[in-house]
């Protein structure tokens, strides 16, 4: 037989045009990024903190700035290999060669300021009022959440900085944001050693908050202090509450919450038991009471308002995000503090980036709800666009920022979010938490087949006013002062008095001795102290005097 050999391969050949800045500033882009992150925006913000070089270098700053984001985009490499990277494209552009002593050099002249101000160009909401699952009504949800779980090496300047102890191998700073819950949008940040706590972190950033948002946060921030300043803001609020913490009940709703006042503040307590039925049988039961400043019980019923406070695990996704897809669980570079402040501000900065991708890509197709966007396809798709200095210069006017980026999210879209029940295990052998007792999770996540919420009464027994005083003896009804004080606070059980109110009711009462008596019976269970001066009624009916 004749031996007939294979047909050659048709071979076809791709020819590519790169866009990228001239002369010396070419290794500067981000790949598609690039298009958040202009030219512009870095000349300005690099002017705007004096950090433009005083002459034409081989390493401009404005390739600095680019090189720091491009060093949080590939943590697992050095700087000698980001750099390669930034110019893996660029053939035919004569670009230098750094050592990477020269690019550490270069991070030290760019130094911090411009850094920081390029997150506070980026940082805030990203979604448009249409946005599937960012508002509650005309509320944007955002939340408070910390996070110590970034390392940093372990060099003596970073651990006094940190005040970090020898028991822990790696310092880590206390980092606390403020987020955008539906799009996971990073609206402020701050971050340093863990002294001043959660609460004193979360007040540098409550300038950021306006009068349309809902705030929500878990049981660290329950703080009467905290409550008032952030309601001094205008923003209402969605809060755990500690679950051992006496609140007094001044009106029963009809869904089962209560009117009560903490610090001043009229708010609604709701306590809810939500029992989980996972897809193996396992039962798990969790109770929760929840204070907010949304009263109105028919406008916001407490069975919407509990599943609603779930919207602020999203915070979490934020922090998973921040430490294993970008980092995948590396420790910074950064051996001293400054640097470490450079390099946070980065990462900070290249996550809201691709944030604003994701959002741009979402709201691009009507009715899609950014949760659906995956945050690890996004990012890599940025990786693969460095390399190729793809959409440096975005092709056109009107195609936005929807480019390779944005179709491939589309492309590859997440189902809709199911129910599942997480494992909150602490796993590492040296968080002072590893040995608390079980809470009856299961040590895996588990697909949730049932979820039964129940709105819990609380059980306030109907009293009567005591008959006598603290020392047993009885007095007429008349002549008793006290009778006569309580009976009038329970006449109005949902007002709010003050000292110098009751006292100029009766006229025979100094405001010192009104003072003295209510701090008394407030301390015996007689009536409630709200706040400095302010009292309210018990649950106590009055009766007549013997």
């Amino acid at each position: 037989m004749p031996f007939h050999s294979p047909p050659s391969p048709v071979l076809a050949t791709i020819t590519r045009s790169v866009t990228v800045a001239a002369g010396r500033f070419a290794p500067g882009h981000l790949g598609e990024l690039t298009a958040v992150v202009p030219f512009e925006l870095v000349d300005a913000v690099l002017a705007e903190t004096r950090s433009t070089q005083r002459r034409l270098r081989d390493l401009p700053s404005r390739v600095g700035v680019y090189f720091l984001l491009a060093m949080c985009l590939f943590p697992e490499v050095g700087y000698r290999s980001v750099w390669d990277k930034l110019t893996a494209s660029l053939t035919g552009i004569p670009v230098s060669a750094p050592t990477a002593k020269a690019l550490r050099d270069l991070r030290r002249r760019v130094g911090v300021a411009p850094m920081r101000m390029l997150f506070d160009v980026l940082s805030g909401p990203l979604a448009q009022p249409s946005t599937p699952g960012v508002r509650f009504g005309r509320y944007r949800m955002v939340s408070f959440d910390g996070c110590t779980s970034q390392k940093v090496p372990a060099t003596a300047r970073n651990r006094s900085w940190l005040r970090a102890t020898a028991y822990y191998p790696y310092p880590m700073p206390a980092l606390m944001t403020l987020v955008e819950t539906g799009t996971r949008a990073v609206i402020g940040a701050v971050f340093g050693p863990t002294d001043p706590g959660e609460t004193g972190y979360a007040r540098k950033l409550l300038h950021l908050l306006r009068p349309d948002m809902l705030v929500l946060w878990d049981r660290g921030f329950d703080s009467n202090d905290f409550l008032v300043e952030v309601r001094a803001t205008g923003a209402e609020v969605l809060g755990r509450s500690r679950a051992n913490r006496r609140i007094p009940v001044l009106t029963r709703l009809g869904d089962g919450s209560y009117l009560a006042v903490i610090a001043g503040i009229p708010v609604r307590v709701i306590d809810a038991r939500i029992t989980v039925t996972c897809i193996d049988g396992t039962v798990f039961t969790a109770d929760y009471r929840l204070v907010t400043t949304l009263t109105d019980a028919r406008r916001y019923p407490a069975a919407t308002l509990v599943g609603l406070y779930h919207q602020r695990s999203e915070h979490e996704s934020a922090y998973y995000a921040l430490r294993h897809t970008i980092m995948a669980g590396r420790i910074l570079r950064s051996g001293d503090p400054v640097g470490v402040e450079q390099e946070m501000w980065a990462l900070l900065s290249l996550y809201q980036v691709l944030r604003t991708v994701m959002v741009d890509a979402a709201e691009s197709r009507p009715g899609t709800d950014p949760d659906r966007c995956s945050f690890t396809i996004a990012f890599h798709t940025a990786r693969d666009q460095v390399l190729t200095a793809g959409g440096v210069v975005p092709a056109g006017t009107g195609s936005g920022l929807l480019g390779r980026i944005g179709a491939r999210i589309l492309g590859h879209l997440l189902p809709p979010r199911r129910q599942r029940l997480s494992t909150r295990k602490v796993k590492s052998p040296m968080s002072r938490y590893h040995e608390r007792l079980d809470d009856g999770r299961p040590d895996t996540s588990r697909t949730v087949t049932d979820l039964d919420l129940a709105i819990v009464v609380p059980d306030t027994e109907q009293l009567p006013l005591p008959t006598t005083s603290r020392h047993g003896s009885r007095t007429a009804p008349d002549q008793r002062r006290r009778h006569r004080i309580l009976t009038l606070l329970t006449t109005d059980p949902t007002r709010l008095w003050r000292a110098r109110d009751i006292a100029a009711h009766f006229g025979d009462i100094t405001l010192n001795t009104m003072y003295r008596q209510l701090t008394r019976w407030a301390a015996d269970g007689l009536i409630h102290k709200l706040g400095p001066g302010i009292y309210s009624a018990t649950t106590w009916s009055p009766e007549p005097l013997a």
